[in-house]
């Protein structure tokens, strides 16, 4: 009988040793190097052997550089950088096809990038070719076929180049499909740039990160004299799903505490990633760390941090979730109290008690009116606008329609929408007349387009245009504040002044008014 407590702490002891030999076998040592040169390399990744989880992930750290710097495969791919979400980035060549004043090339070169584990991610690169007379080729293999893809950028004069753009005139971009683990690039030329040799003598091609390159017309001479550009590697752990890897526990690399195990995005693995309200090295036994949310200053009152996560209290004599972007703090009973407070006073004012809360229950039932109607028209999407026309009250502007008295009424629309005159105070409180329209025939169901169109009248700013003021949306219908015109066009200018306008004065009005676009016969 005495036996078994034994028994049972030996077991237990057993587990525990099993435990750590398993750790310790996919964690690295303490006197592992956890950078390169001015590049962090976080495990799974290691310089040394048996630093890595395993040799798909050593890198070596050449230091016969000033600064060290890490390579891929055995010092073959140079590492900018290794991000612990998934993401690395790799420097990779340029191809170019260069050729001389009489037409001879002088250079031409193919790039070949082969990786044994990692993926070229789908996402974050372009496959883009630069020059006016070039056609660009790129092949490489996916998981389980090969793919190609082309790309030819064409153009005749660099006034025609429009810089930030790769639509095919002097730069074409393509995707990259999913999958893709190496590629070929080769460039060549249709007339040996002989139309274009004064400001294109050479045609380029490469793989890059869509965020880090930008066209622009001096990318044609040379370049801007580039020899490598960064490509993103999407990296994962093994072959398996989490399902699969899960069940083996001494493989397994999710073994923090506080992590999660997600699916590959692109080709087969997982990786590891910490838990919400955690931060740090999912793939290290104690790498995902509690974040102090409470750093952030996020509560009204007192803050408490807790595993994960955070809590907010409000001070005594307040309620409330305390926190800036919820509910927040506000006195207990606030409400109650008041219409306490007016009902005792209603035993010796009846009248006056009885009128305030039937005040104050109108204006309750006004403002949630028009909180709605502000909701429906589209209000908390213009507010994610960065560039909007400004938002007037309905009170507002009523007082400056004098409650769209039938005096203001200018005229109907061809859309059959009523616009008034109007009365407003600029930045200087001088009065400056607007027009005030109703869009009766507003579609509900389209809000968003309608909210968009707002935004884009309101950046036009021409001379020739009716500069959009504002808007109000708590009221029925929208109402859009334009600066004052009339309903008079051109045309009645023209024909009501027809004996006092020469044939000369028309033509300078026609030209000056069709921008250089109109044929005189």
């Amino acid at each position: 009988m005495n036996s078994h407590p034994v028994i049972m702490q030996l077991m237990l002891l057993g587990s525990m040793l099993m435990a750590m030999r398993i750790d310790s076998a996919s964690q690295p040592l303490l006197s592992c190097p956890s950078s390169c040169g001015d590049i962090v390399v976080p495990f799974p990744f290691g310089t040394t052997h048996g630093c890595s989880l395993d040799e798909s992930f050593f890198i070596t750290c050449n230091k016969s550089y000033n600064t060290p710097k890490p390579f891929l495969n055995f010092d073959k791919i140079e590492v900018i950088d290794i991000s612990i979400d998934g993401h690395m980035r790799i420097a990779a060549s340029v191809v170019s096809d260069c050729y001389d004043k009489s037409g001879s090339q002088i250079n031409g070169s193919i790039s070949k990038l082969t990786l044994s584990k990692f993926h070229i991610s789908s996402t974050r690169n372009k496959f883009t070719a630069v020059g006016c007379d070039t056609n660009a080729l790129v092949e490489g293999s996916e998981e389980w076929n090969q793919m190609s893809a082309g790309c030819v950028s064409w153009c005749d004069n660099i006034d025609r180049v429009v810089n930030g753009s790769c639509s095919g005139i002097g730069c074409c971009q393509t995707s990259i499909p999913k999958g893709v683990k190496d590629f070929f690039i080769g460039v060549q030329s249709f007339q040996n740039h002989s139309r274009v040799k004064t400001f294109n003598p050479c045609g380029y091609a490469f793989v890059v990160e869509a965020e880090a390159f930008k066209f622009s017309s001096l990318d044609l001479k040379d370049l801007q004299k580039r020899k490598t550009v960064p490509v993103v590697l999407d990296w994962s752990i093994g072959n398996d799903t989490c399902q699969v890897a899960g069940k083996n526990l001494s493989t397994y690399a999710c073994r923090a505490m506080h992590s999660e195990c997600s699916d590959s995005s692109n080709g087969l693995g997982y990786n590891c990633n910490c838990l919400t309200g955690f931060e740090g090295n999912p793939y290290l036994y104690d790498g995902c760390r509690d974040i102090n949310e409470c750093e952030s200053k996020p509560c009204q009152g007192t803050c408490e941090n807790l595993q994960g996560s955070y809590k907010c209290f409000c001070p005594e004599g307040f309620e409330g979730d305390g926190k800036k972007d919820g509910t927040g703090c506000h006195p207990k009973g606030r409400a109650k109290t008041s219409i306490f407070l007016y009902i005792a006073s209603g035993l010796f004012f009846p009248a006056a008690g009885s009128s305030w809360i039937f005040w104050r229950s109108k204006k309750k039932k006004v403002v949630t009116l028009r909180r709605k109607l502000y909701t429906q028209n589209g209000g908390l999407i213009l507010e994610r606008r960065s560039q909007k026309p400004r938002v007037f009250t309905a009170e507002y502007l009523r007082n400056a329609t004098d409650n769209y008295d039938e005096s203001r009424f200018v005229y109907t629309d061809t859309h059959n929408e009523p616009v008034y005159r109007g009365s407003l105070c600029n930045e200087d409180e001088v009065n400056v007349l607007v027009n005030i329209k109703r869009c009766v025939t507003i579609e509900f169901h389209r809000i968003e387009v309608f909210i968009n169109k707002l935004v884009i009248l309101f950046s036009i700013n021409h001379r020739n245009f009716v500069n959009l003021i504002g808007c109000c949306l708590e009221t029925q219908y929208p109402l859009l504040v334009y600066e004052f015109f009339t309903d008079t066009t051109l045309y009645d200018f023209i024909h009501d002044n027809a004996p006092f306008l020469s044939w000369e004065i028309r033509l300078k009005i026609a030209e000056k008014n069709c921008s250089g676009n109109c044929v005189f016969a």
